[in-house]
């Protein structure tokens, strides 16, 4: 049986406050999508021995969760995250793909856990610090968690990293309307870049963050579906309307870069993207 502990989460911290991408049932399938299609890139060097105290940090409906349970079996694992509605699905995707694992679920603000100083072996954190207005308080508040000599492992995208053929200006112009609204809602979608500065300023030593970069076209139809398409086109194309209300484009010029954003995924189309994943030790 799965365990919920719930703290009463703040809005102050709160990622999904503003969150860009929304809670829509898409939104699901996009974070589902991408982490299925991205795993071997992310998750192939990580894994934990049986019995580690491993903290998810932001786990959201659990796309990740699933492939950190397949790769460590056997572990104590606690998932957090301020969405109810959120825990909600990671538990139901869980229950689904990998029956017989017994997570622990934790409603709440990462920045205010409730658990005590070195409660856990290994923390783990994907795609989350791009949507908090300081990352570097939010990895300190996980270090405090973390034992002395336990790891960290941190995963971003970039989207400055982002280029295509055909290149477009309407295209990219699209991705840059993405880039300013998180930046508007107190995210950063180029965090990417920032891993190390942050992981030091946050008081990690033995800092190592690597690329891991995705390229697609016509030999690596997998990739183009999964990726291209599904994950980075579907996530551009979700801000439509807050692009049109904030008024960096006109309903034409969104779908133009939209529409032009799509022949990268076609038949002589290339696309490339670059993910940091970074490992450190708590001091």
């Amino acid at each position: 049986m799965t365990t919920t502990q719930t703290t009463s989460p703040t809005t102050a911290h709160d990622p999904g406050h503003d969150y860009v991408h929304g809670y829509s049932d898409t939104e699901a399938r996009r974070l589902g999508d991408q982490a299925d299609t991205l795993a071997e890139l992310l998750h192939a060097d990580t894994s934990y021995p049986a019995g580690s105290r491993v903290l998810e940090a932001g786990c959201g409906v659990g796309a990740q969760t699933v492939h950190l349970l397949a790769s460590s079996p056997g572990v104590r694992l606690t998932a957090a995250d301020i969405s109810a509605d959120s825990l909600a699905q990671a538990r139901a995707r869980v229950a689904a793909q990998m029956p017989g694992a017994q997570p622990v679920w934790h409603h709440g603000d990462l920045h205010e856990l409730p658990f005590a100083d070195d409660s856990f072996d290994h923390v783990f954190v994907c795609f989350v610090l791009e949507h908090l207005a300081d990352p570097a308080a939010a990895l300190a508040a996980l270090r405090r968690v973390l034992r002395p000599g336990g790891t960290i492992t941190v995963i971003e995208g970039d989207h400055g990293s982002a280029f295509f053929h055909p290149d477009s200006a309407a295209a990219r112009a699209a991705v840059g309307h993405l880039v300013r609204l998180q930046a508007g809602a107190g995210g950063d979608s180029l965090v990417g870049r920032r891993l190390y500065p942050l992981l030091v300023e946050a008081g990690f030593g033995d800092v190592a963050v690597r690329p891991r970069t995705v390229y697609a076209d016509g030999g690596r139809p997998a990739l183009v579906e999964g990726f291209t398409r599904r994950t980075f086109i579907t996530m551009v194309e979700s801000v439509r309307a807050d692009a049109l209300a904030a008024g960096l484009a006109t309903a034409d010029e969104f779908d133009r870069g939209i529409d032009e954003l799509r022949r990268t995924a076609q038949e002589g189309g290339t696309f490339h993207y670059t993910f940091f994943k970074a490992v450190a030790v708590n001091p």
